[in-house]
């Protein structure tokens, strides 16, 4: 394309400009609209974009070529127009008499950039335009839904499979490589894929999921889910001990389908490997990394583990009870006890933990939420309704750390319902946070 064939927006386009800015105009008024319509230049397919403005409760309306893509070109033509890498762009308006003096970057001349700078995301009034070239007469551009038509055509020339994907819905996939790799050369992944496009169709799916799925012979919703899964559980800063035992993503898929399988939760298993090394086992057994009954011997790992920790603590009993109650003391005022349905209550002794633990049938008495305590680490906190004060109902470990829940569990690790959450994160832990605040700024003025 050259700048010297650039030609002014034909009649029709600014005809289909004036029908979109029915629907904008008004609601957009005073803003800059951006629209694009595909021509030749120089025989290249290109794109122009076409920015629009009114000043803002007037009619006077104007509208300019601003940006000028290439099918072909790695650089793009600009005029009048900046990119700011917050993501946005400025157009001048000073020769069309919509502001009175000229910004920096308009001299109303044509020049040339990076093309991926400005990809500016509008709407493309005539994509059946390019069906007139006979490279792209069955590339289905007419019917690609996305606004990035050139980067469609560019792909469908390397790979005329996109094609394919776009006449059966699958357009999401349309510009993945891998997908269209596949398609190429595998004819039954292609058969796979028209087969399932109604249940791939609407839904956001991975592009490994896809393979995954096709290669396994699994649900596509239920491979999605465990990727899901794997990167939440990846992301996550917790479970570290879990993330030495499964280090590759074979491993950590086989962990999470087991999980699934179990009817089991992570923070379940961390608890079951905490017991599992301190008893000293072979966690490269398959017997103890993923026992078949995980309940069963959950519980019994957690027993000889309980046993095992009292007899080593013995000795330490009464230091441990009394340090315990120390930092009891110091984030006393985390409590929270006033016109809320709900109560918050500091654990006071190790002994809590372990009545809370039997009571609601999980581990925060058996497990080292006592050591984490007293090293302040994270605190351990007991959710009361208010009419039953003394009766265990939700139990949650706060980081004092990170400032944040860490988790929060009912009885035999259930999600509590909405309305627990809700005042757990939106009424305890910012009055808790807020807490811890005022005891940091008091131990200061105290040093």
């Amino acid at each position: 394309m050259k700048i010297e064939k650039i030609k002014p927006i034909p009649k029709y386009i600014l005809k289909l400009i004036q029908k979109a800015e029915v629907k904008n105009s008004v609601k957009l008024s005073g803003y800059v609209r951006f629209y694009s319509y595909l021509t030749k230049n120089d025989g290249e397919l290109v794109k122009v974009i076409v920015a629009c403005k009114n000043k803002i409760y007037s009619p006077r309306w104007r509208c300019k070529q601003v940006v000028i893509h290439g099918v072909h070109s790695d650089k793009c033509f600009i005029k009048d127009i900046v990119f700011h890498f917050m993501g946005n762009y400025s157009v001048g308006w000073f020769e069309e008499g919509l502001q009175k003096e000229p910004r920096w970057y308009e001299d109303n001349e044509w020049g040339w950039v990076d093309d991926k700078y400005f990809n500016i995301r509008c709407p493309v009034l005539n994509k059946e335009y390019a069906l007139r070239f006979p490279e792209y007469k069955y590339s289905a551009v007419d019917v690609y839904p996305y606004f990035d038509t050139l980067i469609y055509l560019r792909t469908y020339e390397k790979y005329p499979q996109a094609e394919m994907l776009v006449k059966f819905g699958l357009h999401a996939y349309a510009l993945s490589k891998q997908i269209l790799q596949k398609v190429g050369k595998d004819k039954n992944f292609r058969k796979w894929l028209i087969d399932k496009r109604y249940e791939i169709i609407g839904h956001s799916y991975y592009i490994g999921t896809l393979l995954k799925a096709y290669i396994t012979g699994k649900q596509i919703k239920q491979v999605q889910q465990i990727e899901e899964d794997k990167k939440k559980f990846c992301h996550k800063d917790n479970y570290k001990n879990i993330k030495r035992l499964f280090t590759t993503d074979k491993a950590i898929t086989e962990f999470l389908e087991y999980i699934e399988k179990q009817n089991a939760n992570i923070s379940s298993y961390s608890d079951y490997l905490t017991a599992c090394n301190y008893l000293g086992l072979d966690m490269s057994l398959p017997k103890n990394r993923l026992p078949h009954d995980f309940k069963k011997w959950h519980d019994i790992r957690i027993d000889e583990y309980r046993t095992a920790k009292a007899l080593k603590d013995a000795e330490e009993h009464k230091k441990l009870y009394a340090e315990f109650a120390a930092i009891a003391e110091k984030y006393l005022s985390l409590q929270k006890n006033n016109e809320d349905t709900f109560i918050v209550l500091i654990a006071r002794s190790p002994q809590d933990l372990i009545r809370e633990g039997e009571i609601l049938h999980h581990c925060v008495g058996r497990m080292n939420y006592d050591q984490r305590f007293i090293r302040e680490e994270s605190l351990i906190f007991f959710v009361r309704n208010k009419s039953t004060p003394n009766t265990p109902f939700v139990t949650l470990e706060y980081s004092l750390q990170n400032h944040k829940v860490l988790q929060c569990y009912g009885d035999g690790d259930t999600r509590p319902n909405e309305q627990v959450l809700d005042f757990v994160n939106n009424k305890w832990l910012p009055y808790a946070n807020r807490q811890i605040k005022k005891i940091a700024k008091a131990n200061k003025q105290a040093a």
